[in-house]
C-alpha cells in the first residue's frame, strides 16, 4: 500500500465511478483497476462493490476512506515541515482551533507573526477541542486551540486568557435587568441551553450549592447555544465570548460570579513532540513571546 494507491482509492470514492475516476486521473480504467485488486489483495477485504451506475463501498472500504485521508494529510504536513528546514521559514502549518478562538488568532501577537513570516500559510482545522485533540493525536494538525477542560497530562500546554462562564437570556427571562453579574444560586429552577462538554462541570456546581436548574436543552455547539437563547427558549450557558458567535440582538450577558467555572483558552501541542520551527514561531507569537527573527538568529549561530 502506497501513497499513490490511497490517492486512486480516493478518487474513485469521490467520482463513485472508476471510470469517472480514471478520467479524473488522467489514466485509462484497466491501468486503475488493476491497481485496486493490488490493494484489496494486500489488505484481504474487497473495498468496494461495483453497481449498475456508482459504486459501493464495503466496510473495509468506509475505514480505509477515513485513514486514507488522514494519512495523505500527514505525509503532505511531513513534505511541508521537511521543506521549511530551509534558512527562510516557510510552509504550511496545520492548526485546529475551536470556534470561540477567533480573538486569539487576530490578535496582535498574529499580526506580528504574518508581518515577520510572510511566506507562512495555514491550513486550519475547525472541530470541538475533543475533535481537535484526536487530530493532534493522530498528528493531522500540530498545534492546537482548545478550551478546557481536558485532560492535559498528555500534552504540552500554554494557557491564555482566564475567561468567566455567563448567562444569557432575552429581556423577558431576565429577573435582574440592573445588573451584569448573578450567582449560580439564581439559575435554580430556571430553564437552562447548554453546551454538553460543560455540563460535567456544571453539573458538580450545582450540586455543590444544592440547586437543581431545568435543563432545557443539551447541545454540541456554543453558537446553538446562543441562538436558542436568542430565540427566547431559555437561558444560554457559555464562555462570555461565545456571544459573538452567533446572532444575539434580543440577548442580555450576565457574568457569572463563580470560579470553578471559569475556564481557560489554551495552545497545546503533543508531549515529546518537538514543534517545528514555523510551529514554535507561531506558540510564541499567540502567548505574546519574542519571535526568533532571521538577524537573530543568524546572530546566534555567530
Amino acid at each position: 500500500m502506497d501513497l499513490k494507491q490511497l490517492n486512486y482509492f480516493l478518487t474513485i470514492v469521490r467520482e463513485q465511478q472508476i471510470t469517472a475516476a480514471a478520467k479524473k486521473l488522467n489514466m485509462t480504467q484497466p491501468p486503475l483497476s488493476h491497481q485496486m485488486k493490488l490493494l484489496e489483495n494486500e489488505l484481504g477485504t474487497q473495498l468496494f462493490r461495483r453497481g449498475s451506475q456508482f459504486i459501493e463501498l464495503t466496510e473495509g472500504g468506509r475505514l480505509l476512506a477515513r485513514r486514507a485521508q488522514q494519512l495523505l494529510d500527514l505525509a503532505e504536513t511531513t513534505t511541508r515541515e521537511i521543506g521549511e528546514l530551509s534558512q527562510t521559514l516557510q510552509g504550511t502549518l496545520s492548526i485546529g482551533t475551536i470556534s470561540s478562538s477567533g480573538s486569539i488568532l487576530l490578535s496582535p501577537g498574529m499580526q506580528n507573526f504574518h508581518r515577520e513570516y510572510p511566506h507562512v500559510h495555514f491550513e486550519i482545522h475547525d472541530a470541538n477541542t475533543y475533535q481537535l485533540i484526536e487530530e493532534l493525536e493522530k498528528g493531522i494538525i500540530e498545534i492546537g486551540i482548545v478550551r478546557t477542560p481536558f485532560n492535559t497530562s498528555q500534552f504540552n500546554c500554554r494557557f491564555l486568557n482566564t475567561e468567566p462562564m455567563a448567562a444569557f437570556m432575552t429581556e423577558e427571562l431576565d429577573w435582574c435587568t440592573q445588573r451584569e453579574r448573578i450567582t449560580v444560586e439564581e439559575l435554580h429552577q430556571r430553564p437552562l441551553i447548554i453546551y454538553r462538554r460543560f455540563q460535567q462541570v456544571l453539573q458538580a456546581v450545582f450540586d455543590q450549592k444544592q440547586i437543581t436548574p431545568e435543563i432545557y436543552c443539551r447541545n454540541d455547539d456554543a453558537r446553538t447555544t446562543i441562538l436558542w437563547a436568542n430565540a427566547g427558549l431559555g437561558i444560554g450557558i457559555a464562555p462570555a465570548s461565545a456571544v459573538d458567535l452567533a446572532a444575539h440582538e434580543h440577548l442580555h450577558c450576565k457574568i457569572i460570579d463563580e470560579p470553578a467555572l471559569e475556564n481557560h483558552i489554551a495552545v497545546v501541542w503533543r508531549r515529546n513532540s518537538p514543534l517545528s520551527k514555523i510551529g514554535d514561531q507561531f506558540m510564541k507569537a499567540l502567548c505574546g513571546l519574542p519571535l526568533t527573527t532571521e538577524e537573530n538568529t543568524k546572530q546566534e549561530e555567530q
